[in-house]
């Protein structure tokens, strides 16, 4: 029995043209060896499985090959490809950053590039998972990397290119991975099954691309682990099957039941999804993951995006015609809002069937919120009014009826009341012709008209309508006031209250020291922590309305600044003074002083107990002591 070797192994690349998907960089290398432009380090960084260490392997081999190719491709026949090929190479050694990320093992690696090769022309190091390194490892072998011996070429190959420090990447040459395509994925794929003679179904083969993200080495795993279950055969359903995957024709049942809002097909078609294992969060990822692709088909320019298996691409694209904008993106919003909170949720089934139930009602929803939105407009265009205009009366008449002592001149205004003028001009006349609603020109006074111009100046004669006798007032009716009279000014000003409301207090000691008292009962009912810094405050009258405060300390006018605003309020409505105004000032008070001790010093305390002591100085005087002080 043969020794079975996995796909990813055993379908390894061994040239740069069988390496799948990066073409920009086999040609980039091909043409460095061609043209002898090798630089001392390398560094390969890109997604997993994309193919980093296998081109790192070829570079290395055809960089010591003794017969290289035109293209820059190794011969594989010399006795240098044939010992790489074989592992027993002892130019090329690989290390692993992973296991091996100290000082001691980078400073063993220094050691031997001092070595020269035995045979061929370089000796590669290939170092995988080079961002596993510590700090004090890189730092360690930054001068050999920057300056190595011309026949040493360091090779890294990393995941994660954010790890490695700056000072690493400025001394190597990048290359940068790219996700294979799903379309070189199947093509592999199908290589593959037709050496190892494996019946593969095409969709089949572009589920398994898909399900590898762009991961060569996942994708032939998948392909090892999938005809290992079927005995040679890979057929879509086993595929299905064995990855765990929502048929996509579930997807489209569930948006047929939905966009004819049959709740009960799409719960009963979630209770079939549910008998075969699939948990909610996978039908809500998937279903979002359908709409999606409904949203790139309805677009020809967004069309490549559409990675789904060829034999569904109709159908989407029959489907996203079906399905409006505005569905499919709110459809998106409440399956986005069921899976953030699909873990909170204890009962995950009944989650699951309550966004189901969202979606079936969802296109009846945007159509009664669109029917809303456009009866809002209609009633707005119903209950637009023209603009109410105002009938300004005339000025009465003046004429003159004696001399001005300034002009000699004198003036009389005619005697006219509000209710004796006319309430409208009955015509407007303008060329002969009167505005539609006013009432006609006498014969007469039309004749009088018919030669009057539009010169400046000019005079015409309007009848008016006789003096109408002033309306009385209904019983039980007060009659209006006019606007500019003191009294309704005052009236609206004061708010109604009388004029005894009105008036201003005068501003006392004895009126201001009851009011202060009357709002110091206040706090300290509220138990106010200011009650005795009013309690301590002396209060100063400086004007009609202005008065100070005046406090002992900065705390005590710190206390009083927080009720100024209220207290402000109480003092203005006890004194009828909106005016009425204080300001606080800080002032020590001599009766509130506490008397403090002064500290006396050496001179001053010998000369107060030679008061109260005589003695002392006549002993100090006969001892001839001199005092320190």
């Amino acid at each position: 029995m043969d020794k079975f070797i996995v796909s990813a192994r055993k379908y390894r690349p061994q040239n740069f043209s069988t390496v799948v998907g990066q073409s920009h960089i086999t040609t980039t290398l091909k043409n460095a060896i061609r043209n002898n432009q090798l630089a001392h380090a390398f560094l390969f960084c890109g997604p997993r499985g994309v193919g980093k260490t296998t081109c790192a392997r070829i570079l290395a081999k055809a960089i010591n090959c003794e017969h290289p190719q035109s293209d820059g491709e190794a011969c594989n026949e010399c006795h240098s490809c044939v010992s790489f090929n074989e592992g027993v190479s002892l130019n090329i050694h690989e290390l692993d950053a992973a296991s091996n990320n100290s000082v001691d093992d980078i400073r063993t690696l220094v050691e031997q590039v001092r070595f020269a090769p035995q045979a061929g022309k370089y000796k590669v190091y290939i170092i995988d998972e080079v961002h596993m390194l510590s700090s004090s490892a890189f730092n360690a072998f930054l001068k050999t990397l920057e300056e190595p011996p011309p026949y040493a070429i360091f090779i890294l190959a990393t995941t994660e290119k954010h790890k490695i420090l700056p000072t690493i990447l400025s001394r190597c040459q990048l290359f940068d991975f790219k996700r294979i395509t799903t379309l070189d994925t199947v093509e592999h794929l199908q290589e593959i099954c037709d050496k190892e003679s494996i019946r593969a179904e095409r969709p089949a083969l572009q589920l398994i691309a898909q399900k590898s993200e762009g991961c060569m080495r996942d994708a032939l795993s998948i392909l090892d682990k999938i005809v290992s279950f079927t005995n040679g055969e890979l057929s879509y359903q086993n595929t299905l099957e064995h990855l765990n995957i929502l048929d996509a024709d579930y997807y489209f049942r569930l948006l047929e039941a939905m966009l004819q809002q049959d709740l009960a097909g799409a719960l009963l078609l979630f209770e079939d999804i549910n008998r075969k294992g699939f948990e909610g969060d996978l039908v809500l990822n998937g279903f979002a993951e359908f709409i999606r692709n409904l949203l790139v088909c309805r677009d020809e320019r967004t069309a490549s995006l559409l990675e789904v298996v060829e034999s569904f691409k109709d159908r989407y694209i029959d489907f996203s015609k079906r399905a409006g904008t505005a569905y499919l993106i709110s459809a998106l919003n409440v399956l986005n809002e069921a899976e953030l909170a699909y873990k909170a949720a204890r009962n995950k089934r009944l989650h699951v069937e309550m966004g189901l139930i969202k979606l079936c009602y969802l296109q009846q929803a945007l159509r009664l919120t669109g029917e809303a939105e456009g009866g809002v407009k209609k009633k707005l265009n119903e209950d637009a009014r023209p603009v109410a205009w105002r009938n300004i009366p005339a000025m009465e008449p003046v004429r003159a009826t004696g001399n001005d002592p300034s002009r000699g001149i004198t003036t009389e205004r005619q005697a006219t009341k509000p209710e004796d003028r006319p309430q409208k001009e009955d015509a407007v006349v303008k060329n002969d012709t009167a505005i539609p609603g006013s009432r006609p020109f006498p014969e007469g006074v039309a004749k009088k008209n018919a030669g009057v111009g539009t010169d400046t100046g000019a005079k015409l004669l309007v009848e008016t309508e006789p003096e109408r006798p002033p309306r009385q007032p209904a019983a039980g009716v007060k009659p209006a006031t006019s606007l500019g009279s003191l009294s309704s000014i005052r009236q609206q000003f004061s708010g109604g209250r009388s004029e005894d409301q009105l008036r201003i207090k005068e501003l006392s000691p004895e009126g201001l020291r009851q009011a202060w008292d009357e709002y110091t009962q206040k706090l300290r009912e509220e138990k106010n922590p200011a009650v005795q810094s009013f309690l301590r405050a002396i209060l100063e009258i400086q004007g009609v309305n202005l008065f100070e405060v005046v406090t002992s300390n900065n705390l005590e006018m710190k206390f009083i600044e927080q009720e100024k605003r209220t207290l402000s309020e109480y003092l203005q409505n006890a004194f009828n003074n909106k005016t009425l105004s204080f300001s606080i000032c800080i002032r020590e008070n001599p009766e509130t002083e506490e008397p403090v001790e002064k500290q006396l010093n050496k001179r001053e305390q010998f000369l107060q107990i030679v008061e109260q002591y005589p003695l002392v100085k006549e002993l100090k005087d006969r001892l001839k002591l001199e005092l320190d002080y």
